[in-house]
This record gives structure tokens, C-alpha cells and sequence, in this order.
């Protein structure tokens, strides 16, 4: 190895060290925002040290945290392939125990992540009980919670009543109801909801308390794919949000079929 390339050796492995080690305080600078037990181990010495280092070399933090996204990105999009070719090969480890209606042969399967809280979910809910009326033969519509807790407070306990009334087999029911009256979502209506519905108060109350784990299931695989808002949608290869048009989901399942 001659001089000059042992020079562009030793600067690269260098520079790869210095992001490793300023990658390295950058974990330590979002521990930060842990419990107070984790930050109460950093020193102030050791926090002004960090903060001097990021002060000096600001490109190698932006490179850092651009390579992060980057990776983040490459996960999101390789989740998103396998849950589409899962859906075409094996739906039923994606529908898993998942409420479903429509079509039993699951050949076009359409998910939905919803959540009981929010208005677009609820708009976009009018038009999937028309679209399935006319397709209920040839659609499976699976429903997946998520349930966006940063925004809608009640969108935890709506979606695990709904949980609940799917145990005595009355999810479509109860979830057309939580849409139908989003603005008094609250105990006192998902009790009136099960009673309207003649469900077993008794046996409606306990599930609710077992449903933490299926909706997390739910709430994990949303987030394994990228998703940041609802409503969202699946069918077969093809994904669309928002409060969707009848027309819309036409075309997909024309696609979807061709």
C-alpha cells in the first residue's frame, strides 16, 4: 500500500469513526427523552461535551440523520411488500382475527385501518357500506383498529367496545353505530349501543378488558407501514386514503380484477 492510498484509508476510517461516535452521542442525546431515571445518568460534562461536538460538526449530524430516515424509509417500503404479498398469497394470516364481511373465498380482500374517532373514518364508512352492498360477493372487507390516541381520546375505548361486540358478533353493528354518533362517544354511550344491540352487558364489559392486545396488534402492524393517519386502505396490491369517493374504489377493484 503506498502513501497516498494509506492516506485516503486512514481519512475515510476516520470520518466513518467520527459519524460513528457523533451517531453514537446522538442516541445519548435522544435517551434524553426517556423517564427521568435514564436522563438523571448523564452528566452536565458530558451534555455540554455532545452539544460541542454537534456545534462543530453539524454536516455529520445532518448525514446521520438523513441515513437514519433513509433506513427507515427502506423498512417501511420492504413491510409494505410483504404485507401486499401476504394479502395475495396468504390473506388469511393478514386477516387473521380481524372482524370480516362480504365474500367468504377471500380473492379480493380489501383492509381497512380505521379509527371509531375520527370524521374522515366516518365519512369514508358511508360510502364502504355502499360499495360492500354492491360487492359483498366478491369483496372481503377486513377491519383493522387504529386508533389514533395522540388526537382523539376516545378512539382506545371505542375501538375496544367494538372489540367487545365482536365477541357476541355484532362488530359491523356496533361500529356503524360509534360513526353514526362520534361527537357523544363516551361510557355511557358504548353501554346504550350494547343494549340497543341486546348483547350480554355482562360478557360486553369483561371483553373490553381483553381487548388491549388485539388492537396493539393492529396498532403495530399500521405502524410497521408507514402509516400516519386514517382512514387507509388495502385492496389487493393498491392502497388509498382519505374520505374516498364511491367512484374511487370502483376503479380499484376494476383493477383489482383485470
Amino acid at each position: 500500500m503506498n502513501v497516498r492510498t494509506f492516506l485516503n484509508w486512514s481519512t475515510n476510517l476516520l470520518n466513518y469513526l467520527r459519524s460513528l461516535v457523533i451517531l453514537s452521542l446522538l442516541c445519548l442525546i435522544f435517551s434524553w427523552s426517556l423517564p427521568a431515571q435514564a436522563a438523571s445518568r448523564i452528566s452536565p460534562k458530558l451534555e455540554q461535551q455532545v452539544m460541542q461536538i454537534i456545534r462543530e460538526h453539524p454536516e455529520v449530524v445532518l448525514e446521520s440523520l438523513v441515513a437514519y430516515q433513509q433506513q427507515q424509509r427502506q423498512q417501511i417500503v420492504q413491510s409494505q411488500q410483504a404485507f401486499v404479498k401476504n394479502l395475495q398469497i396468504n390473506p388469511q394470516a393478514v386477516i387473521g382475527n380481524s372482524p370480516v364481511t362480504g365474500s367468504p373465498n377471500s380473492k379480493i380482500v380489501l383492509v381497512e385501518f380505521s379509527d371509531f374517532e375520527c370524521p374522515y373514518c366516518a365519512e369514508a364508512n358511508k360510502t364502504l357500506k355502499q360499495f360492500m352492498e354492491k360487492h359483498q360477493d366478491q369483496v372481503t372487507l377486513v377491519y383493522k383498529h387504529f386508533p389514533l390516541t395522540q388526537i382523539h381520546a376516545q378512539a382506545v375505548p371505542a375501538a375496544k367496545a367494538a372489540w367487545a361486540a365482536l365477541q357476541q358478533g355484532k362488530f359491523w353493528e356496533y361500529s356503524d353505530a360509534l360513526f353514526s354518533d362520534q361527537k357523544q362517544l363516551n361510557e355511557a354511550k358504548y353501554l346504550d349501543i350494547a343494549t340497543n344491540l341486546n348483547l350480554d352487558l355482562d360478557k360486553f364489559k369483561s371483553d373490553r378488558a381483553l381487548a388491549d392486545n388485539e388492537i396493539l396488534q393492529d396498532m403495530q402492524l399500521a405502524q410497521k407501514l408507514g402509516l400516519t393517519g386514517t382512514p387507509f386502505f388495502v385492496m389487493n396490491g393498491e392502497s388509498f386514503s382519505g374520505a374516498v369517493q364511491l367512484s374511487d374504489m370502483e376503479e380499484v377493484l376494476a383493477r383489482a380484477t383485470h
